[in-house]
Order: C-alpha cells, then sequence, then structure tokens
C-alpha cells in the first residue's frame, strides 16, 4: 500500500508506473485499507491499468477482493472505437445484480409462525442451490430465448411473471440491446434452459427483513419508503447460461491468439469492434437480459408466497429497482474536455447515476439513482441514492465485498451449527446444503457499513436507509 496517495476523502490514488496506460483509484478509507490484506487485488488495479484503449482511470471500489483477471469491485472504461473489451471485465455470472422490493406491511406485525412459512413457501417455490433448476419442466423452448433476449425482462411480464410497472423499476428497463442467439453456443442454451427464476449457489439469496434506520428521509419519503416497512432483496444473475457464454468467449478469444503480450492472461480482450469483440457484446447482452428475467421470475415468485401467506396482493409487493453488478456498458462521459462513447466494465461494481441523468425513470430523475448494497446475513444491507460521480464513471459499490475465503469460513464453521447460531441473532436461514450457509456467515464478510461510509465520503452515492435481514434463503 506504500504507493498509494491519499488525493481526497477515502479516495487514494496508485501513480502510472511500467506498462499502466492510466493511474490506478482505490475507493476507500484507512480503516478498510488496514483490515485486510489487498496487495494481490491491488496488483490486478495495476494489471488492468494496462488495457488498450483504457481512459481516466482503473478503478477499484471499497469491496474490492481478487477476482478473475479484473478484482472484483473493479471498474475500468475503454474507448469505444479503439479500446477493448474484455469477458474478465464482467465476469463469468454475467449481470450478477440485485433487486429491491418493500412492502408497506409493518415487518414487526408479522407473526413469527407467518415469518416461517413465508421463508418455507418462497424456498419451495424457487430453486437454489449448485446446479438448481426446475426439475420437472420443458423448459424454455428457442422462441423464449429469441423473446427473452429481444425484449428483456419485458418478456417475462408478458408472459404473466410480473407487473408492467417493474420496467420503469430496473436499470436499463431490463434490456440490453443488441443480445443475438447466433453468438451463443448450443451448450450455454441447454444450461440455461431451465433455471430461469432460480437463485443459483453461492451469495446468491432471497432476503425478507425490515427497513430499519432512515439517513435521508427526504429521499426516503420520494420513494415511498418507511422505517419498518418489509423489504425483499433478490441476488442472482444469468446462472449456467451467463457461465457458458463467458466460458465460450474466453475459449474464443484465445484460439484467436488475442491476449499475449497482456501482464495477465486473465485479462485477455478483444478489439470492440473486431467480429469477436461485437459477437462477445451480443452474447453478453443475451446473458444479461436472461439475468434480467431470472429476478423477475424470482420476484413473481415471492409476490405468489406473500399472497398465499399474508394474503397481500401482488402490486403491493413494489419493485424499488433492480441494478446490475457484472456488466459492459456503452456511455459518454467526458475525457480531456471532449465527449467520449466508452465502454465502461463494471466487474462487482453498480451504476449511481446522479439526478439529471437521461436514462433514469421520471421518478429517480430528481433525486438519483437507487444503489442497492448487499451486506451479510447476519448485519445489515443498504439502500443509497447515486451521486452520478464522473471520476468513478457513476459507479459504486455493490456490496459488502468477501473479507474470508469460502474454505476458511467452512473450517471456522467446521463441526458448528451455523443454522442455530444464526437463530440466536433472530435470523432464520434456508439452504440446500448446511456448507453454502458455513461458506456465507457474517464473519465471511466485511462489514457493510464501513463499505458505503467509504462511498459516501468519497461523493459516490449517500446512505438513504439501512435495512435489517430476518428471513434469508442462501444458494
Amino acid at each position: 500500500m506504500s504507493d498509494l496517495e491519499e488525493i481526497a476523502p477515502a479516495t487514494y490514488k496508485i501513480e502510472k508506473q511500467g506498462n499502466m496506460q492510466v493511474p490506478g483509484l482505490v475507493i476507500a478509507t484507512k480503516e478498510i485499507l488496514s483490515a485486510q490484506d489487498i496487495d494481490k487485488p491491488l496488483e490486478q488495479v495495476r494489471n488492468v491499468a494496462t488495457l488498450p484503449g483504457i481512459v481516466g482511470y482503473s478503478i477499484a471500489m471499497p469491496d474490492i477482493h481478487w477476482g478473475y483477471g479484473f478484482p472484483i469491485g473493479g471498474v475500468a472504461a475503454t474507448d469505444a472505437e479503439h479500446g477493448v473489451i474484455s469477458p474478465g471485465g464482467v465476469g463469468y455470472d454475467i449481470n450478477c445484480g440485485v433487486r429491491l422490493a418493500v412492502v408497506k406491511e409493518k415487518f414487526s406485525s408479522l407473526s413469527k409462525k407467518d415469518r416461517e412459512k413465508l421463508l418455507k413457501s418462497i424456498f419451495s417455490k424457487v430453486p437454489s442451490g449448485v446446479g438448481g433448476s426446475y426439475k420437472n419442466s420443458k423448459g424454455l423452448s428457442e422462441s423464449d430465448y429469441i423473446g427473452i433476449f429481444k425484449n428483456g425482462s419485458k418478456w417475462s411480464i408478458e408472459n404473466g411473471f410480473g407487473l408492467k410497472e417493474d420496467l420503469q423499476c430496473t436499470e436499463s428497463h431490463g434490456r440490453i440491446g443488441s443480445a443475438d442467439i447466433e453468438a451463443v453456443t448450443k451448450e450455454a442454451l441447454m444450461r440455461g434452459k431451465n433455471q430461469l427464476g432460480t437463485i443459483g449457489s453461492g451469495n446468491h439469496f432471497v432476503e425478507i427483513g425490515a427497513v430499519s434506520t432512515l439517513y435521508d428521509k427526504a429521499v426516503a419519503k420520494a420513494w415511498d419508503i418507511e422505517e419498518d416497512d418489509t423489504y425483499i432483496l433478490i441476488h442472482s444473475g444469468s446462472r449456467g447460461f451467463g457461465h457458458q457464454v463467458c466460458q465460450d468467449a474466453l475459449n474464443e478469444f484465445t484460439r484467436a491468439g488475442l491476449g499475449k503480450h497482456l501482464v495477465d492472461k486473465q485479462l485477455i480482450a478483444a478489439p470492440i469492434n473486431s467480429e469477436l469483440g461485437i459477437k462477445y457484446f451480443k452474447g453478453m447482452a443475451a446473458a444479461a437480459n436472461y439475468a434480467f428475467n431470472n429476478r423477475q421470475c424470482i420476484l413473481h415468485a415471492v409476490r405468489l408466497s406473500f399472497s398465499e401467506i399474508l394474503g397481500i396482493q401482488q402490486k403491493e409487493v413494489r419493485l424499488i429497482y433492480d441494478v446490475c453488478h457484472n456488466i459492459a456498458k456503452f456511455e459518454t462521459y467526458e475525457i480531456n474536455g471532449e465527449l467520449k462513447k466508452l465502454c465502461v466494465h463494471r466487474k462487482g461494481a453498480t451504476r449511481a447515476f446522479g439526478p439529471g441523468a437521461e436514462e433514469l425513470p421520471d421518478m429517480y430523475k430528481t433525486t438519483g439513482q437507487p444503489v442497492l448494497v448487499p451486506g451479510d446475513m447476519g448485519r445489515a444491507s443498504h439502500l443509497m441514492v447515486g451521486l452520478g460521480n464522473p471520476m468513478t464513471f457513476c459507479s459504486c459499490c455493490h456490496g459488502a465485498g468477501r473479507f474470508m475465503g469460502r474454505k476458511k469460513s467452512s473450517d471456522v464453521w467446521a463441526g458448528k451449527d451455523p443454522v442455530e447460531h444464526m437463530k440466536t441473532l433472530g435470523i432464520s436461514v434456508m439452504a440446500t446444503s448446511v456448507k453454502t450457509i458455513s461458506e456465507e456467515m457474517p464473519q465471511a464478510y466485511k462489514d457493510v457499513d464501513m463499505v458505503v461510509k467509504a462511498c459516501q465520503e468519497a461523493g459516490l452515492a449517500n446512505m438513504v436507509a439501512k435495512l435489517k435481514p430476518c428471513l434469508v434463503i442462501k444458494g
């Protein structure tokens, strides 16, 4: 960390060295930087800075940890005409993301019996775990896939899985353009065939709890959010479909001999306007639209459970927003006094547009975009509002970030009962395996309060509300 220079509150610069085309930028507090070994992730920040066509900074968010090629919590923008696009800058779980819904029913008014019924109902309706899928379903047809790729999450709504109002509360209205079935393999289509509406494994989840604290009451009022409202947080992505799209692209890039001169082979990339670059973007867009539909279908299942168990109408489970975590998007920013179209890679980072951003629906144009920051299942998650900081290409953190690897967390809980421990914290957890719960225990993550504080101090987003979990389904 000796080469980190603090240039603003919670903002550190890594000067250009070696083959770096741009400096590095790290959003963090001294407390975060000293709390974990971040030498390897910072090395990845420097490596990303060597990519052809990169502009501005190679950026790390306060939830940074080591990832494939790019660090998780990494942001980089490349020139849309002369730069490259890197699958490692998006990740394997394309459009892994989060959506938040709120119910005006006060969480404290729900009986323990109803809470447990609700948890079991959702667990029965939404498959989870490694390979989790709908076993007795015909699955998606080719025409279904074409509809998903063309229309994004509008496809789910037109097929009865959601409300038309959901679209305006989804990033990019639930659709990334250019998706093309011809850009994905049959293997990818087969892997995703029965997985729409499923959580998946690892850190994916459905979480229900109470809005516990309001920090910005004016913004909360504009969004019609009050203390003790019941919230639903859904974290999932493009499942096996997106994983295969990423792997297929990496294989094609390797066969084409790309990335030979990169400092890290995992940063392999193609010129954005090359045949392979265009094909990858089309496949990535297809996976992104699959993920939007996946979260849309999960929310539909959650709404059904709220209706069946609590008698709450589906329209009363109101979507606040849905954001992407792993995505590359074309956006325009001022670079050296000139407006330029850029390919912004966000890997384990979320967009955080401020007030007035053109893409935002009218309801968020005056406040700025909702930014969703899940923490861990024992402490809290956060709702923030974007400030549109151009230094980070209007990006913010995507979660608490791992502090401890999955194996180490499992070792800590070997021979213990993590489910019973969570009950002592007032939290009921269900998963397909105890191993998953052991890997996802609270101590495996950074303190999300520290992470969002760093983002606020750096001027990326402001805290609006704290969310306290109580019912959790883990992948």
